[in-house]
């Protein structure tokens, strides 16, 4: 949690590639990639913003980082 308190938003991405780290509520089972909507909803509560503007940055960062254009 300090790691995502501490970090500019403009930084941060979310992945799912822990097969064996599955995010609460879903902790003992597999991971999968529709998991990681729980990982953002916990970013934003941490950061103190909304669900949907951790979504946004999210997409934002990773098509800059990956340099696709709008």
């Amino acid at each position: 949690m300090k790691v995502i308190k501490n970090v500019p938003l403009n930084m941060i991405m979310s992945e799912t590639d822990a097969p064996f780290v599955a995010p609460v509520p879903y902790r003992g089972k597999r991971n999968e990639p529709a998991y990681v909507e729980e990982v953002v909803q916990k970013m934003a509560q941490i950061k103190g913003i909304s669900a949907e503007e951790m979504q946004k940055t999210l997409v934002d960062n990773a098509l800059r980082i990956f340099n696709i254009p709008l």
